[in-house]
């Protein structure tokens, strides 16, 4: 369940988006300023705020980004408003909203900061059996650990398991612990009091506090810094947090989920994860299999997301063809559902016709290497091996072979960060990193899926 923070007046047309967006499952919050608004961003915390061009949208990113606030915010207004809405995206809005506001828009919308609502699409055995297993233990409180390949849909079974539980009318939490900085990340999951460093310019509740009596998602908990999963245990066993200035602890009642695309006993062997904070988390296992393992659901997932992008994006619904099926069920979705969404994405706005065909399918992969000519030496056909790879690297700097390596193998995941990382061998923040560095120097990096390329205007 989506949380939307709208400031502005609820009786003119901004109250029609409200009116949609808790249509469509999202918890609402209102403002009548972005003062107040920064107020229960501080207390509360949100998924998407909207806010109308009549108000200071630059001054709300500005703070924001100075309490270190990760929060998208969407500009509203009239279409005829032009100039409002370009100074708004110039100031950091992501988006601009027109008023009166299309269901579909808010729909988009509500999809982009939160996992689809309805129960998990499974077909096949294997997924069928682990959803049912996923609801038996949704009823009790027990942490549960999600596993699987980058793009399985881990926190897709992390909210059905919320929706599944007592705490279903609680908020449903979620916190990439590789997305965040650890000194951000901190801040983010315990809260700060005023002047706890700079920019703390008031109190701020952490995500466990904005998740009182809900569940809160650890995603990607194996990318987090030992120090920090030494206060992410303290909180389990003590149902306390500490937040960063604070005099006295806080009680907090949570339900915790987390999930991997590591082994975390392989990184408890290696020391790379503490040993106690896995039993803690790892209650209940659940792995969710690549989709190359369950082929039985590439198909029912695929028409899902052709339905979902038609009516987002205002297109008649199409069928798949037998031949863009076959196409479908052949390939073996190194990104898993992550990918196959993006590809039906595509493919709902490039067909033409009554179905989507096979041409429609563009798969973003990398052709295999050429095979080499055979030459006649004496007449003997002989084939000529090809060069060692390295050869091609001579002469070349370290730092751009590097780069390379990088920048390729992000493309062949879709700009998929966690997935880039764990091919290259790499802690996510070193990709993080270098991905910073080539930015400063004037490099394109692929965006992360769903995003703008990096300073693009979202339009």
């Amino acid at each position: 369940m989506a949380r939307i923070l709208i400031i502005g007046s609820l009786e003119a047309e901004l109250g029609a988006a409200a009116r949609i967006a808790v249509a469509r499952g999202a918890r609402l919050a209102a403002a009548e300023g972005v003062a107040a608004g920064i107020e229960r961003l501080r207390a509360q915390g949100a998924d998407l705020v909207l806010c109308d061009v009549v108000h200071d949208v630059g001054w709300l990113v500005a703070q924001l980004a100075e309490e270190r606030i990760a929060c998208p915010v969407v500009a509203c207004g009239r279409p005829d408003d032009a100039e409002a809405a370009v100074r708004a995206i110039r100031a950091g809005a992501k988006d601009f909203l027109p008023l009166p506001p299309e269901a579909d828009l808010i729909a988009a919308m509500l999809q982009a900061v939160a996992a689809d609502p309805d129960r998990p699409v499974v077909q096949d055995a294997a997924m069928t059996g682990l959803l049912a297993r996923a609801e038996q233990v949704a009823r009790a409180d027990a942490s549960v650990l999600i596993t699987g390949e980058s793009g399985t849909g881990k926190e897709v079974l992390a909210r059905h398991i919320h929706a599944a539980s007592r705490r279903a009318r609680g908020t449903f939490v979620a916190l990439n612990c590789a997305a965040l900085p650890e000194a951000l990340l901190e801040s983010e999951l315990f809260g700060h009091e005023k002047g706890a460093f700079s920019g703390a310019v008031a109190a701020r509740k952490g995500k466990f506090e904005q998740a009182e009596g809900g569940t809160l998602l650890l995603d990607e908990i194996g990318e987090m810094d030992p120090r920090l999963q030494a206060k992410i245990l303290r909180a389990i066993q003590e149902r306390e947090i500490d937040r960063l200035g604070g005099a006295a602890p806080v009680k907090v009642d949570v339900r915790i989920l987390a999930a991997t695309h590591r082994d975390l006993a392989t990184e408890v062997a290696r020391g790379r994860f503490r040993e106690d904070l896995y039993f803690r988390l790892a209650v209940v296992r659940l792995r969710i299999p690549a989709l190359r393992e369950r082929q039985g659901d590439i198909l029912p997932l695929a028409r899902h997301f052709a339905r979902r992008y038609a009516r987002a994006n205002g297109l008649p619904e199409r069928g798949l063809s037998p031949e863009a099926e076959r196409v479908l069920v052949a390939h073996a979705w190194p990104g898993n559902v992550r990918e196959l969404e993006n590809t039906l994405h595509r493919a709902v706005l490039l067909a033409e016709g009554h179905a989507i065909g096979a041409e429609a399918i563009d798969l973003l992969e990398t052709a295999p290497p050429p095979t080499p000519e055979p030459v006649a030496i004496n007449a003997v056909p002989v084939a000529v091996a090809p060069p060692p790879p390295v050869a091609a690297l001579v002469g070349r700097r370290v730092e751009e072979v590097e780069r390379d390596l990088i920048i390729e193998t992000l493309s062949h995941c879709l700009g998929n960060r966690t997935r880039a990382a764990e091919m290259l061998g790499i802690s996510i923040r070193t990709l993080r990193n270098k991905l910073h560095e080539y930015r400063a120097a004037g490099v394109s990096v692929p965006p992360v899926p769903g995003q703008p390329p990096y300073g693009a205007v979202a339009g």
